[in-house]
């Protein structure tokens, strides 16, 4: 893994949201919380927040993130960036409550375990489309923090991120 692992808390859950140009990130809890509800209700009401609509990040103990955003018609997306860690409850009721299947386009190698699953275009109205997150999600030498660090570094909001989590 790469040189700055460490460098933040091991799992965390925050709210991202644009207010014109600028980013809010809300920190909603310093672990990761495994109760996929509460994570649902902090999306708040579907196009009550405009367009693109905020979302939830939530590391949970730097082995894998899970990212959820409303949709058109006000469905919730998903994007976890690990669908094998059924072991952990939020993953797990992630992958069932969204029919998550395991992605297997681009991603590690054979003698990892880590894929994709879910909504790999749910930054693109953010100007982060599935072509360049791929990348990122499957990069077998990164932590998941690192890679929602990225995911924030790209869209713009890496600064409020930390922050944020660091409160």
């Amino acid at each position: 893994m790469s040189a700055d692992a460490g460098k933040g808390p091991a799992s965390f859950a925050v709210r991202v949201s644009r207010a014109g140009s600028r980013w809010q990130v809300e920190l909603l809890a310093a672990d990761a919380g495994d109760e996929l509800p509460v994570l649902e209700r902090a999306l708040g009401d579907p196009g009550s927040a405009g367009w693109p609509p905020p979302f939830v990040l939530v590391v949970d103990s730097r082995l894998y993130f899970v990212a959820l955003r409303h949709g058109p018609g006000g469905m919730v997306r998903a994007l976890i960036s690990d669908a094998t860690m059924l072991e952990w409850v939020l993953a797990a009721e992630v992958v069932e409550r969204y029919g998550i299947g395991v992605d297997t386009e681009g991603a590690f190698d054979d003698d990892e375990t880590g894929w994709p699953g879910g909504d790999l275009d749910l930054f693109a109205d953010d100007g982060l489309p599935a072509e360049e997150l791929r990348p990122i999600v499957t990069a077998d030498d990164l932590w998941a923090d690192e890679m929602v660090g990225r995911i924030a570094t790209r869209l713009g909001f890496a600064d409020e991120l930390a922050v944020a989590v660091a409160s």
